[in-house]
């Protein structure tokens, strides 16, 4: 899997970006290896705004692109929300794709 994490509006410091790799590791083995995932880090300038820690993430697959946004307070936070939806989405899209392929074997079976 490739990873790729970046900063709007801020500069990802070292820390954080090991923090992103390492939350969003445990994609790596849901996700083939020559899957793309980009991780986007930014901060709202808008004064009205609390939840002002923006992540932002996007899985390319084979066929299918999965997006995700969180906001929270702390950068922290907004990363380790994000890599929970990313995870389950990764992890619906897998079961979507067995479903079908389990349809599609047992309509052959039928065939024959």
């Amino acid at each position: 899997m490739e990873l790729l994490v970046k900063g709007k509006n801020l500069v990802v410091s070292d820390a954080i970006r090991r923090y992103a790799e390492r939350k969003l590791s445990k994609l790596d083995k849901q996700v083939s290896k020559l899957a793309r995932v980009e991780v986007e880090l930014a901060v709202e300038k808008n004064p009205s705004i609390s939840e002002n820690q923006v992540a932002e993430g996007t899985v390319w697959l084979k066929g299918h692109t999965l997006r995700a946004r969180e906001a929270t307070r702390d950068m922290k936070a907004s990363i380790d929300e994000l890599s929970e939806k990313l995870v389950r989405q990764v992890k619906d899209e897998r079961n979507r794709k067995a479903k079908k392929r389990k349809i599609d074997k047992h309509a052959l079976d039928a065939d024959v």
